[in-house]
């Protein structure tokens, strides 16, 4: 592993090696394709099971597997959250989509043992301004997060520079937007779900160093209203709590000394 001069016995966040790296980014580059081929298929009249197909099928013919079909139950290798819907989705022939609908697909693959995880959030047909303004609130406080993804940060550098991402978004779009409570980004390796847990919100200064090699998943999830949510009855969809629609982005991040390298491009 590469060390970082000054941080040596001090908690990182895990670091992996370049040629690791390079493996990761497979995988997430097997996850950017099925995210491009889920949006390419979503219009008027199509279910998210047919999205969710769509999804498997590229990363299986890509020589990968789903990530979330079967993780601790999950049914499906997508998650699709619709409108009101924060994460979690899951997949229905009976879901069928609408215009105007603000969609948030979470996809994960592995690849030789190593994970990628994105997400990204888009409109059927054209969005109404405000939520147009949502997700691309959400974008870009995902990539202020990434943009504090260098050595010498510590994870908490990370999340303020999210939370500061999302207030300058309220600042250019002229209104407030909900930072989920609760929810966040995490570590990520061989494992899709690793510490240490991102919050998308909170002081800088704190929590275990970034170095190179260092790997993260940035997901921030926003609202047009209450930062609070609940779990329906299926024990996986998450929506918010007085029906304001939310956003969802994400990238798997790592550490370099040339600087942040997103792994799903």
């Amino acid at each position: 592993m590469v060390s970082l001069p000054g941080l040596r016995g001090r908690k990182t966040v895990p670091q992996r090696s370049t040629g690791e790296l390079d493996a990761m980014a497979v995988a997430g580059a097997l996850v950017a394709k099925a995210l491009r081929a889920v949006q390419d298929a979503a219009a008027p009249g199509v279910s998210t099971l047919a999205l969710d197909e769509v999804a498997e099928s590229v990363i299986r013919d890509g020589g990968g597997v789903p990530s979330f079909l079967g993780y601790h139950g999950f049914p499906a290798s997508i998650c699709s959250s619709v409108n009101d819907r924060v994460v979690h989705g899951i997949p229905s022939a009976a879901e069928v989509l609408v215009a105007g609908d603000l969609v948030s697909i979470d996809c994960g693959a592995i690849v030789d043992g190593w994970h990628g995880d994105s997400a990204v959030t888009f409109g059927v047909g054209p969005l109404i301004p405000a939520d147009e303004n949502l997700s691309a609130a959400t974008r870009e406080s995902m990539e202020a997060g990434i943009a504090a993804m260098v050595p010498g940060n510590r994870l908490g550098d990370v999340s303020h520079a999210i939370e500061n991402g999302t207030h300058a978004a309220e600042a250019k779009y002229s209104r407030k937007f909900g930072i989920v409570a609760g929810y966040g980004g995490h570590g990520i390796g061989r494992q899709m779900h690793m510490d240490p847990f991102l919050p998308n919100e909170g002081p800088p200064g704190r929590g275990p160093w970034l170095a190179p090699g260092s790997v993260l998943a940035i997901e921030p999830m926003l609202t047009l209203g209450t930062v609070r949510t609940k779990t329906l009855d299926d024990d996986w969809t998450v929506i918010t709590t007085d029906g304001s629609r939310a956003a969802h982005w994400e990238h798997t991040v790592a550490v370099t000394d040339d600087g942040p390298r997103i792994l799903t491009l």
